[in-house]
């Protein structure tokens, strides 16, 4: 990962944003600028430098991680050494992420004399849209095994098992395909707990003629996969069979929107249209989809408002889906890597019904 090159970015930002530097305090943002993978870091950067902090915890750490920059170590009063180091670098107007700032910490910061600080939007956030090939690479791998795990699950999904025991199963697939990692808690939901778009794993067993949504993504080296698959053991109730078909011609019909330029709340809009033309327009509940990358969720979006310009290079998630209280539910969810001439769908697990 070029973590200069990302800097450099940013840096040429700070004149349109008025400000000297920019203070970054998200960890995933943190992350991208630096490559520092601990639980306590911030990185300062102004036009011609920047300076990475972390506590005593992290000191070997970045030394080995963020090797290019100068590093400074403080014990509790970050504020001051923040200072120490804006007044040498010879910056005082300082731009903060707004975003990823609490009042107290803001209070702190604004004590220290000679700082003006300013609030900034997601600069970072924005960079972080456009995936290098290298971050295309894991999230890739991420995808083939959430791919690999979810092929496991699927031979323990056997009359009696409960949503927690098969999320407990999924994740231990996933640890041995290779995953740091999950990407988030897995969403499993058996019959009419299908229902829910999001669902924590319960104590509800499987019954033949249950439909089975499974949501679910590894976290490799920091990046996400993030795939939604709904199947049945037995014949599910055919108004679902039905169901699962519309989602998936909404989903090809989202997918086949999605290009550079377009602009999020079209390729919603070409998915939510199959839906409502079915009649299930209002069991269709949530946006289309979100980039995936550092975080599980994050931009561009896409949703019925959503104006963000989808750029090449991003990589979205694709999940319509269709929920009716008391008798279950289908989602269907694939990643897609944005190109100027349309998408190319990472590859996963078939999207057809699979009935165990």
């Amino acid at each position: 990962m070029d973590h200069p090159l990302r800097r450099s970015r940013l840096a040429a930002r700070l004149p349109d944003l008025e400000v000297e530097a920019l203070l970054s305090t998200r960890l995933p943002n943190v992350r991208y600028l630096t490559g520092f993978t601990g639980s306590n870091g911030q990185v300062l950067v102004s036009g011609g430098d920047a300076v990475f902090f972390t506590d005593g915890r992290y000191t070997e750490q970045s030394r080995r991680e963020v090797p290019d920059l100068r590093r400074e170590t403080y014990m509790l009063d970050f504020p001051k050494t923040f200072g120490e180091a804006c007044r040498e670098l010879g910056v005082s107007r300082i731009g903060f992420e707004a975003g990823g700032v609490t009042y107290r910490f803001y209070e702190q910061l604004a004590a220290v004399e000679g700082l003006e600080l300013v609030p900034v939007g997601d600069e970072v956030e924005r960079l972080r849209w456009v995936k290098e090939p290298e971050e295309i690479d894991l999230v890739s791998e991420a995808q083939r095994i959430t791919d690999e795990a979810f092929e496991r699950l699927l031979a323990k999904l056997v009359e009696g098992i409960s949503e927690k025991e098969a999320a407990l199963e999924l994740e231990w697939a996933m640890r041995q395909a290779g995953a740091d990692g999950l990407a988030f808690d897995s969403i499993v939901a058996f019959g009419e707990s299908a229902a829910e778009p999001h669902h924590d794993p319960s104590d509800r067993t499987l019954r033949r003629g249950d439909v089975i949504k499974v949501d679910c993504g590894a976290l490799y080296r920091g990046y996400h996969s993030d795939m939604t698959r709904t199947v049945a053991l037995g014949d599910p109730p055919a108004e679902l069979a039905e169901i699962h078909g519309i989602v998936l011609s909404a989903q090809q019909a989202g997918i086949d929107a999605v290009r550079a330029g377009i602009l999020g709340r079209d390729a919603d809009r070409a998915a939510r249209q199959v839906i409502e033309e079915a009649g299930h327009g209002e069991a269709f509940s949530h946006s289309l989809g979100h980039g995936v990358g550092l975080e599980i969720h994050e931009g561009p979006t896409f949703r019925s408002s959503s104006e963000d310009e989808i750029p090449a290079g991003a990589v979205v998630t694709v999940e319509p889906g269709i929920y009716l209280p008391g008798i279950g539910g289908v989602r269907i969810e694939d990643m897609v890597e944005v190109t100027t001439d349309g998408c190319r769908v990472l590859p996963s697990t078939a999207r057809e019904l699979v009935i165990l």
